[in-house]
């Protein structure tokens, strides 16, 4: 027994040290090229020095007019995250991410709340409708308030040639000591999550999705 518990502690030991010298690194990068990871984005501002930071992007081969949309109405109740539903829903997010536009989730204003779930939320932080949605808050833990300040910020960029780059970059800055060692697995698991939304939110801007209201159906900005 002694043996396979040794032989369990090498491997994890291994393991987490493969993580922090090279997938830590890839996954707080991923999709996003030198410079985006040291671009100044819509909600840096907010944490003047952030412990971690996460830049992840994506392209998408259509305009950003067709991306907004589905941003505009992320959160639970409304449009989802686009990412592993049955996951989060084991948790008792109840989150059933859209697979069309819905017009009345459309309108985002700042200060509104954006779910993560029934009884936990962000805040909008700042809005530059069809360029930027910033999120803003934290989970809190019991009755105590959260052990850190966090930004979630989404950024659609116009390159010349007609597509949309779409870069999400998370930050945080400690309050408490300890909560490194919350936020460091949270990240782990947030890059698994975000690799899925970003390739979701594509996957629906690209393929001309329908949009939802009034009782009818019909074509996303134009597309057929």
């Amino acid at each position: 027994m002694n043996h396979w518990v040794t032989r369990g502690l090498i491997c994890s030991s291994v393991a987490a040290a493969g993580y922090f010298l090279i997938g830590r690194h890839w996954q707080l990068r991923w999709g996003a090229t030198d410079a985006e990871l040291r671009e100044k984005l819509a909600g840096d501002d907010l944490i003047a020095d952030a412990d971690l930071t996460a830049t992840r992007a994506i392209d998408i081969d259509c305009s950003a007019d067709r991306v907004w949309p589905w941003i505009a109405q992320l959160g639970q109740g409304r449009g989802g995250f686009y990412s592993y539903d049955r996951l989060e829903n084991l948790l008792g997010c109840d989150i059933h991410s859209a697979d069309h536009v819905v017009p009345e989730w459309q309108n985002r204003e700042v200060g509104d709340e954006v779910r993560l779930a029934p009884k936990v939320g962000l805040t909008v932080a700042a809005l530059e409708p069809g360029e930027a949605l910033v999120l803003s808050g934290g989970i809190a833990l019991g009755q105590s308030d959260p052990p850190y300040d966090f930004t979630w910020s989404f950024v659609l960029q116009h390159p010349p040639d007609g597509s949309t780059r779409l870069i999400v970059r998370e930050q945080y800055a400690y309050r408490r000591f300890w909560a490194r060692f919350l936020v460091e697995p949270t990240e782990a698991v947030s890059f698994f999550m975000s690799k899925k939304m970003l390739r979701g939110i594509r996957d629906r801007a690209e393929s001309g999705a329908v949009q939802v209201g009034d009782g009818h159906r019909r074509s996303v900005i134009g597309v057929a």
